[in-house]
């Protein structure tokens, strides 16, 4: 399979995405008398995934039928002002900020839907009914999800989550017909591999705002030594199994990478959001652990997805090293829930795991 190369603009496009992925952030630093109230959990999930999809949705458009051609970077630039748009209305208070946030998810959703169609006419066979087929179909739950301004309260939410429900699933139902237009495996691993780096990136906004803190030298400099260790374990799992343990000439729809990056960049983004809660709030103790080893437990599942499906047949790795894994983040779980032990000591646990899963998947 030809390699094709990331150009210049899909950079750029991914940078504007650095301040809707802060803000899904932040809506986890929300405490309330040690606990995370349950509305922001939820917030959480529901500015995470238009996020995730708005930017899957042209970088897959891109990897299919993308060239690079003025009409593309003109298309491209009309989605980075819907990007930015609907960025700066990503907030808790969905109410106040309802108008422009729809206006520029639906943007972005109807230039894609919109760029498919026009494909249509300069296409054939296979690659045609895949452009038709996404094409109408992202229409379908772009138009669902603009009825929602029909309706007040909670109403509207459940018609524009019903809309973006269709427009995820869309892809999975037209599975068969997909598949004959397989994705650029080179390409769409290189794109998820940049929105993970934005992602480490809150890992370290994170560690210099705990140590902005004005902490005692010693103690400042264990924390920046433990939750960098985390980091650098995790991006040395990920990049160095993202780069030689995969069968780039794998073809397939793509759709494990697509999917099982939400929960990895899920996950990514709560233990982002741990570092502060365990050095800078009054956080409970067990909310603190379950947040600590539950993304833990995600991302080990989303990467393990991820690369599993894609790694050549003699690096995959045995039922044995995932009974292991998971065994051992139940075991950290629950042993910290019943023992009375500080931050240091869990971020030390993550630290000691995350080297242990680095060196065993990329051996």
């Amino acid at each position: 399979m030809p390699h094709k190369k990331v150009n210049w603009i899909e950079l750029f496009y991914d940078l504007i995405f650095v301040a809707a992925i802060a803000t899904a952030t932040h809506t986890l630093l929300h405490i309330e008398e040690g606990v995370i109230p349950a509305e922001y959990l939820i917030k959480f999930v529901l500015i995470f995934i238009p996020i995730w999809w708005a930017w899957t949705g042209q970088t897959l458009f891109i990897n299919r039928y993308g060239e690079d051609t003025r009409v593309d970077r003109i298309w491209m630039s009309i989605q980075m002002v819907f990007v930015i748009l609907m960025t700066a209305s990503l907030s808790v208070d969905f109410d106040g900020n309802y108008l422009p946030f729809l206006i520029g998810y639906l943007g972005i959703r109807f230039v894609v839907a919109f760029q498919y169609l026009l494909v249509i006419r300069m296409e054939a066979g296979d690659r045609r009914m895949v452009a038709r087929f996404l094409g109408y179909g992202f229409l379908i739950g772009a138009l669902i999800s603009l009825g929602s301004c029909f309706f007040d309260s909670w109403i509207r939410y459940i018609v524009l989550y019903l809309g973006i429900a269709v427009d995820i699933t869309i892809p999975l139902l037209g599975r068969k017909y997909i598949k004959r237009v397989p994705i650029n495996t080179p390409h769409l691993l290189e794109r998820f591999g940049l929105l993970t780096i934005i992602l480490f990136g809150e890992f370290i906004v994170s560690i210099v705002t705990v140590l902005s803190e004005g902490r005692p030298l010693n103690q400042s400099f264990l924390i920046l030594l433990l939750s960098f260790t985390v980091v650098m374990a995790m991006w040395w799992q990920y990049f160095d199994n993202l780069e030689n343990k995969i069968d780039k000439e794998n073809t397939t729809s793509g759709q494990v990478i697509v999917y099982g990056h939400l929960f990895i960049y899920m996950s990514m983004s709560i233990m982002a959001s741990v570092i502060q809660l365990g050095f800078l709030y009054n956080i409970d103790h067990t909310l603190f652990v379950s947040l600590a080893f539950g993304s833990t437990l995600i991302y080990v599942a989303g990467t393990s997805l991820v690369f599993h499906k894609y790694r050549h047949h003699h690096d995959r790795l045995g039922i044995r090293h995932f009974i292991y894994f998971f065994g051992s983040i139940a075991a950290l779980w629950s042993g910290n829930i019943v023992l009375p032990v500080n931050e240091i000591i869990i971020f030390i646990e993550l630290a000691v795991f995350f080297i242990i899963y680095a060196f065993i998947t990329v051996k």
